[in-house]
């Protein structure tokens, strides 16, 4: 079974790495500990969706983005274990090519100008 946390965890720890940045430093301008942010990333505790923001803040990156980026990896990682799918695939398609010939997974802004 794939787990969350585990992908989440991976994804920071990645993006992390990718900057040449230190545990220390991260957990130190995310204001969690090190531990804590050790343990996150191995996948060993699930972290809440305000110290999610928090740590990708430290990282200099979107939440939008890393989440985005860990339902794509774990949609490759169910359709590799032959998980269930909503529907099936559609001509034998990919999954994420499956959802967006079907209009899932697209989505489009609304701005409101007045504000």
């Amino acid at each position: 079974m794939v787990l969350l946390r585990r992908m989440l965890g991976e994804a920071l720890r990645r993006r992390r790495q990718d900057q040449h940045r230190t545990l220390r430093e991260v957990s130190s301008v995310a204001r969690v500990s090190l531990g804590y942010l050790s343990e996150i990333e191995r996948g060993q505790k699930e972290a809440s969706s305000e110290l999610l923001a928090s740590i990708c803040d430290a990282l200099g990156v979107r939440l939008a983005d890393l989440l985005r980026e860990v339902s794509d990896d774990l949609e490759l990682a169910e359709f590799a274990a032959g998980g269930p799918r909503v529907g099936g695939p559609v001509g034998g398609m990919p999954p994420m090519a499956a959802m967006q010939s079907r209009g899932v997974g697209t989505t489009t802004a609304v701005v409101d100008r007045a504000a």
